[in-house]
C-alpha cells in the first residue's frame, strides 16, 4: 500500500515535474538483438532542474521495462505510468547543482526502431524513447553518447563523430559515437548492418555511404550531388554544416528518416536515382533538415510546419539550382496540388496546430505540402532578394535553438524590413476553408 501511495503521488505531480528537467546529456549502451527484435541498455542521464526541485520528475520509455534505477550508486525509487518512469528526486542531493541518474532497461520495442533480421540490418526511426529512456520532446536539447554493440562485421553510424571501436569478450564489437551539440533527442539514433562503405570528401566535410544493394560505380552516381546540395544549403542558411562527417544510409524497408549528422533511405532511392538524374529529391529533404529541424527547430509538435515545409520548399530551391527554374516550379505544383485536395475536401488547417497527438494523413500533406506552398508565397510576397536575406538571417540567429512560429515570424519580419502580420493571418494561422 506504501508503494502504490507513494506512486499515485508521482503521477499527480506530472506538470511541474517536466517543465523543471532540462538533460544536459545522455549515455547509453545499447545492444539490439536481431532473433527476437529486441534491446537491452543502460542510460546514465545528467540534468539539472530550474526553479523549485519537485518530489518527482518524469522521463518517457515507451513500452521499455526498466530494471534498476540509482543515483550516485543507490537505489532510486521509481514507477512506471502511461509510458513515463517516474523518479522520486525531492531529497537527492545535486553535485554542482547536477543531477545524474543511471537507468537498465530492456523490450521489444513496437515502434521507434526496426529489424530486418534476413538482411541483417537495424535503425532507429524518429520515436526515440521506445528504444531507450529520455525526454520525448524537440524543445529539450542534449549532447549524447551511444556504445553500440554488435556483430564484427556489422558498419555502423551514430550521431557525432565515432569515437572508438573494442571488440568485446563475447566477441562482439563496440562502437562509440558521441555528439557534442545539443540536439533533440527525435535526433538521436543509429543505423548498423553488414553494409559496404564508401567515402570522398565535400570541403571541410567528409561524405560517407552505406548501403550492400549498389556497386561502387552505382553509389558514385547515386550520390554525386550530396556534396553540391550540402554547399547549397550551406549557403543559403549562412551556416555551415554542423559535423566534420555526413553519412547518407540506403536500408531496407520503407524509409525516409533524418537524425542528427546522417540519413536512412529506402534502398529503392538507389534505382529511382540511377533511371533519373533529377530523382534526387529524397537526399536533399533529408539533407535540408540538418540546418531546418535538426539546427532550427520547432519548439513543439504545434509548429511542424518549420521542419518538414522548409525541407520540402529547400528541396525545389535546390532543384531550382540545379535544374532551373522549371524543376523548381515543378516541386512547388506539387506541393500546391497536394494542398489543394485537402482544402477541397474541407481539411484544410492552420499551419500552427493546437496539438499533434494524433496528426491525419491529410494534417501531414498541410505541414509538408501546404507549408512548402507557403515559403513560396512568401518569397513571391518579399522578392528573391529580401527573402534570402531574411531565411539566411532566421537561421543564423536560431541556429542551435528551438522556435515558435511567431518568432519565425518575426525574423522574417527583422531582417526584410517589411511587416507580415497581414501574409500570416492569412496563410499560416488561419485556414482557408
Amino acid at each position: 500500500m506504501r508503494w502504490l501511495v507513494w506512486t499515485l503521488l508521482l503521477i499527480s505531480r506530472s506538470g511541474a515535474a517536466q517543465s523543471a528537467l532540462d538533460v544536459l546529456n545522455y549515455r547509453v549502451r545499447l545492444t539490439p538483438h536481431l532473433t527476437d527484435q529486441s534491446v537491452r541498455g543502460e542510460v546514465l542521464i545528467r540534468f539539472r532542474i530550474t526553479g523549485d526541485v519537485p518530489d518527482s520528475i518524469a522521463f518517457d520509455c515507451g513500452a521499455l521495462t526498466l530494471t534498476t534505477a540509482t543515483h550516485q550508486a543507490q537505489p532510486l525509487p521509481y514507477s512506471v505510468h502511461d509510458r513515463r518512469v517516474w523518479l522520486a528526486v525531492g531529497d537527492l542531493s545535486p553535485a554542482d547543482s547536477l543531477y545524474e541518474v543511471a537507468l537498465a532497461y530492456h523490450g521489444t520495442p513496437p515502434a521507434g526502431i526496426r529489424f530486418f533480421p534476413a538482411r541483417e540490418q537495424v535503425y532507429t526511426v524518429f520515436s526515440t524513447s521506445q528504444w531507450m529512456v529520455c525526454v520525448d520532446a524537440p524543445d529539450d536539447k542534449a549532447t549524447f553518447e551511444l556504445a553500440l554493440a554488435v556483430p564484427t562485421h556489422w558498419q555502423t553510424v551514430g550521431n557525432g563523430a565515432l569515437l572508438r571501436t573494442e571488440t568485446l569478450p563475447d566477441g562482439t564489437a563496440l562502437h562509440t559515437w558521441r555528439q557534442d551539440a545539443p540536439v533533440s533527442t527525435y535526433l538521436f539514433g543509429f543505423a548498423a548492418g553488414p553494409f559496404q562503405q564508401q567515402t570522398w570528401p565535400a570541403g571541410q566535410t567528409q561524405l560517407r555511404f552505406l548501403t550492400d544493394s549498389l556497386s561502387k560505380a552505382e553509389v558514385r552516381q547515386v550520390f554525386a550531388t550530396t556534396g553540391d546540395i550540402l554547399h547549397f544549403f550551406e549557403e543559403k542558411a549562412g551556416v555551415p554544416y554542423p559535423d566534420s562527417v555526413y553519412t547518407q544510409v540506403l536500408a531496407a524497408g520503407r524509409v525516409a528518416q533524418e537524425m542528427s549528422s546522417f540519413a536512412v533511405m529506402r534502398e529503392s532511392y538507389g534505382p529511382d536515382a540511377l533511371a533519373d538524374a533529377q530523382a534526387i529529391w529524397l537526399s536533399a529533404h533529408e539533407l535540408a533538415h540538418q540546418w531546418w529541424g535538426n539546427g532550427v527547430t520547432c519548439a513543439d509538435w504545434a509548429h511542424f510546419w518549420l521542419n518538414e515545409g522548409m525541407a520540402n520548399f529547400m528541396t525545389a530551391a535546390y532543384k531550382e539550382h540545379r535544374f532551373g527554374r522549371a524543376a523548381y516550379a515543378q516541386e512547388i505544383e506539387v506541393s500546391r496540388a497536394a494542398y489543394e485536395k485537402v482544402k477541397a475536401a474541407g481539411h484544410d488547417r492552420a499551419l500552427v496546430f493546437p496539438d499533434w497527438n494524433h496528426p491525419s494523413a491529410d494534417d501531414r500533406t498541410l505541414v509538408y505540402n501546404k507549408g512548402a506552398y507557403v515559403l513560396h508565397l512568401l518569397r513571391q510576397e518579399l522578392g528573391d532578394a529580401r527573402f534570402w536575406k531574411a531565411l539566411r538571417a532566421y537561421t543564423q540567429t536560431y541556429f542551435g535553438q528551438s522556435v515558435t512560429t511567431v518568432e519565425f515570424q518575426r525574423a522574417m519580419e527583422r531582417a526584410s524590413g517589411r511587416k507580415l502580420q497581414a501574409f500570416f493571418d492569412r496563410w499560416v494561422y488561419h485556414p482557408q476553408n
